[in-house]
């Protein structure tokens, strides 16, 4: 095993050097081929039919090994975590709320349970229709006139 160690070793790490594009990494699979190699053959590796071809085949399945983990690190994108509110934000949304919540709580019954199964139900019109037992037609024009009070009442809080 030294013996092959010393003759193959700086050819081998040429070798694997040309294939990962880095020196450093190159001898750490060049040192993981002769370990595997010892490890699965022990004193026998000399015995083999050519030693200095099996030794070849583990440094260039290695190096593919780490170009498919380069590949993985590489094509990972880390989740980007969404941007942290800041308190005065957290109030402007929370006053924002409040005043919509008043303004809904103005409108007829219909208007609001229609906006309300519209927008935050995210229903169609047909659904809707069947939820509150009323026609399709009558939805749409509930939702309209909904929406133009909702609006006016708002700018009314804003005055």
């Amino acid at each position: 095993m030294t013996q092959l160690y010393h003759a193959h070793r700086l050819r081998l790490v040429r070798l694997a050097t040309l294939l990962v594009d880095d020196r450093e990494t190159a001898e750490d699979v060049v040192q993981e081929a002769f370990t595997a190699a010892f490890r699965r053959h022990g004193a026998r590796l000399g015995e083999l039919d050519d030693p200095p071809a099996y030794l070849r085949r583990c440094v260039v399945n290695g190096a593919r090994s780490v170009l498919r983990r380069r590949r993985t690190a590489r094509a990972w994108v880390p989740p980007v975590a969404p941007p942290v509110a800041s308190p005065e934000d957290d109030a402007l949304r929370a006053e924002r709320d409040r005043r919509l919540r008043h303004a809904l709580g103005r409108l007829t019954r219909r208007q609001r349970e229609v906006l309300v199964l519209r927008y935050w139900g995210n229903l169609s019109e047909s659904e809707i229709a069947g939820t509150l037992g009323i026609p399709s037609g009558t939805v749409k024009s509930t939702a309209s006139r909904g929406l133009t009070a909702l609006h006016r009442l708002l700018l009314e809080d804003d005055a």
